[in-house]
């Protein structure tokens, strides 16, 4: 009810309000992924996610996207090295430390090189998230409702496949809504495409979000959302589908819709 519009408002004020809100977003995230690994922010080598993804998120707002890969990638090597360095016995804690630029780093980047592209990026944006929870929505009420065999239980031992058919039948639903409202002359087959596209990668996000918290032996990522958790329980759907939004808009080309297939 709160964090939902003010998201939609930043989409469509522009670039710099949008990339004010990931900017904060990407320090909480950081934060929490460094807190689930049992490291602190303050020193090193927890310190080493939030300034790798902060550098890159520059880099990628000043339009230097291979540069801001680069510094992800350097930035794994930072801080897997230093973790492992630190008295670590194993290399699992190290990798898992270091795993979170990654994780949270590409979907920042893609966010941010999809709403830096003018009006196409405003309706792209607005496409992937509305699409993203619309899953969501969808996958929890027809899981409630309907019921069914287990999704993964090892996993997630409440999602179901009808819900994983209702959330999808709900992407399908709102971002043909979306698409049509943005761009009236639409063809139908491409925005189904590209919505069934980001709802299977929302969907997988929640799974392996569900697969790390497990990992954790935690039931939330954090206490930072009262009643919801933390953001990573929050944005796990749109952190595995923003980067394949990202690259659906790469390869359509600058200042195209993600379902302008023409």
């Amino acid at each position: 009810m709160v964090l939902g519009p003010l998201a939609l408002a930043c989409i469509w004020l522009g670039a710099e309000a949008f990339t004010g809100m990931m900017a904060l977003a990407v320090a909480l995230l950081a934060w929490e992924w460094v807190h689930l690994c049992g490291r602190r922010v303050r020193m090193l080598p927890g310190m080493a996610v939030p300034i790798a993804v902060f550098a890159a998120g520059v880099l990628a707002v000043q339009d230097h996207v291979r540069w801001a890969l680069v510094v992800l990638g350097l930035g794994f090597g930072v801080a897997w090295w230093f973790a492992h360095r630190m008295a670590e016995t194993l290399t699992q804690p190290a990798l898992r430390l270091a795993l979170g630029v990654l994780y949270i780093g590409l979907a920042g980047i893609a966010l941010i090189e999809l709403r830096h592209d003018g009006w196409a990026g405003r309706a792209n944006v607005f496409f992937l998230f509305l699409v993203v929870w619309a899953s969501d929505i969808g996958a929890y009420m027809a899981g409630r409702m309907l019921g069914g065999p287990k999704l993964w239980p090892a996993v997630s031992p409440n999602k179901t496949w009808s819900g994983a058919a209702g959330g999808l039948a709900a992407a399908l639903l709102i971002g043909l809504g979306v698409a049509l409202a943005f761009d009236p002359g639409a063809r139908v087959l491409p925005v189904l495409a590209v919505a069934a596209l980001l709802g299977v990668a929302s969907q997988s996000g929640d799974l392996l979000e569900s697969a790390i918290k497990r990992h954790f032996h935690v039931k939330d990522s954090s206490h930072l959302i009262p009643g919801h958790g933390g953001l990573l329980d929050r944005l796990d759907g749109l952190l595995a589908a923003a980067p394949v939004a990202a690259l659906v808009s790469f390869f359509l080309g600058y200042g195209r819709l993600l379902w302008d297939w023409r």
